[in-house]
């Protein structure tokens, strides 16, 4: 429960009524939506590890234990088996962690085995023999898969966009194509300013780069370092959008550590896009928000009646805000202001400390009950217990051209509390201070975050600071 937050813009100018969905920073708009780039199969790596398991439940059959023993083993060996999380590997890169989930699998069903057969106890012979052999037989299978797709890439490498300031994003893809190994093939360079270099073609444009994207089929996007951070930094959440996988190179030196290397560069996939939230994201808002209003019907009742008796009608306050993708909802508060017509209601920023409001409805925002009717929002799903706070179409629109990342905001549904809020961005504080801390809440979202936000919340709201 937060108050309207951030600095006023400047200048008022006539407001019209339109819903608006956030893109790009201007030079970059492409409406291009495609489905995210499949990752590899599972179901190799799978199949070598099944074909390990199988070996070493063998050679456990073949040392006179009894078959379900066997078939055990091979279940705890296909629950623990490693992932390969990174785009190209080799099995020395998980050599440590294949055998080690070998030896704990085969010491759990020894332990096991131990407590409740004592009879088929596991020799400490036929232990090691079993993880040796195991081990063996997994990184082979793991080696064949491995090889097999890195000879696949090595025929048909993943074309590539280069982003960053020119010289430097040539020289890194000069880099990439001289080692083919790498699996990728960059098919041009996205600039703002392309004097200064030679190489592949820069693409200056939001038309070139959707062009780019489609003739070349490009599902990977390499920024170099520190591209981000700059104005490019929309461009790239609207290629994660439209399907990328956006990975940060460090061109000059490791600023950050990093498991992952391409041709030399230390790299790190980034967070960018629309996140893969859980459907214990909406259970949560459900439970929660049925919970809340139970008890919280008394109080929405004693201030919708001192209202109604010291204001008149019209308690509930109405107002259109933009949600996820840019779309438009009724958002409801308790009315503590009354505006002179739509263009102020649309266009005014902050009413704190405005001398129409009674002393009743100052309480009701110092204390943030009047934002209590949003929990019928989050119930409805027009919003969601934490997310980024909703805001006018008049000032996204406003804040989306001339703030770097706002727009990116939208990406998530719209919440009554945020990582912003709780961090102090609510009064008259920075707009690109929220917008940061609203992306980085995105792009780092667990619901275990959501959690510690909620409870922090409601920690904050035992020490009132105002609106």
């Amino acid at each position: 429960m937060t108050a309207e937050s951030t600095v006023p813009p400047p200048g008022a100018q006539p407001y019209a009524p339109v819903a608006v969905r956030p893109r790009p920073a201007d030079g970059f708009r492409f409406p291009l939506r495609r489905p995210p780039a499949r990752p590899a199969s599972p179901l190799p790596l799978l199949a070598a590890d099944a074909l390990a398991a199988l070996t070493g439940a063998l050679a456990l059959t073949g040392a006179h234990h009894h078959p379900l023993t066997a078939a055990a083993l091979l279940a705890v060996t296909l629950l623990l088996r490693p992932r390969a999380a990174r785009p190209v590997t080799g099995v020395l890169d998980e050599l440590p962690a294949v055998c080690g989930r070998i030896a704990v699998g085969w010491l759990a069903l020894a332990a096991a085995v131990a407590a409740y057969r004592p009879e088929h106890a596991l020799s400490a012979r036929a232990l090691l023999l079993g993880v040796a052999a195991q081990s063996v037989a997994a990184c082979a299978a793991r080696a064949a898969v491995h090889w097999r797709r890195r000879a696949a890439l090595l025929r048909r490498p993943r074309p590539a966009l280069v982003v960053g300031p020119a010289p430097a994003a040539q020289r890194v893809a000069a880099a990439v194509l001289r080692h083919p190994r790498c699996g990728v093939r960059p098919v041009g360079v996205v600039a703002e300013h392309p004097e200064g270099a030679d190489g592949l073609p820069v693409l200056t444009t939001g038309e070139e780069v959707r062009r780019a994207l489609l003739q070349n089929g490009v599902r990977d996007v390499l920024a170099v370092h520190p591209a981000l951070r700059s104005a490019q930094g929309p461009l790239l959440r609207a290629l994660a959008e439209s399907g990328c996988t956006v990975w940060e190179l460090d061109a000059d030196c490791p600023s950050y550590a990093s498991r992952d290397q391409l041709a030399g560069f230390a790299c790190r996939r980034l967070p960018l896009g629309a996140p893969r939230t859980s459907p214990g994201k909406r259970l949560l808002d459900v439970a929660v928000a049925a919970a809340l209003l139970v008890p919280a019907g008394p109080v929405l009742l004693v201030c919708a009646a001192v209202l109604r008796i010291t204001g008149g009608p019209g308690v509930l306050f109405r107002q259109e805000r933009i949600g996820k993708d840019g779309r438009p909802f009724t958002l409801l508060k308790f009315r503590t202001h009354r505006p002179v017509d739509a263009h102020e209601a649309a266009t005014r920023w902050s009413v704190a400390g405005d001398g129409r409001m009674s002393p009743f409805c100052r309480v009701l925002r110092r204390t943030s009950l009047d934002e209590l009717p949003q929990l019928w929002n989050v119930f409805r799903g027009d919003m969601s217990l934490v997310g980024p706070r909703p805001e006018r179409p008049y000032f996204v629109a406003r804040f989306s051209q001339t703030h770097p990342g706002y727009a990116a905001r939208h990406r998530m549904p719209a919440g009554l509390t945020g990582l912003a809020q709780i961090n102090g961005l609510r009064g008259d504080t920075s707009i690109e201070d929220r917008a940061r801390f609203d992306n980085a809440y995105i792009d780092n979202w667990s619901l275990w975050q959501d959690v510690c936000i909620l409870l922090r919340t409601a920690a904050a709201l035992l020490r009132p600071s105002g609106s």
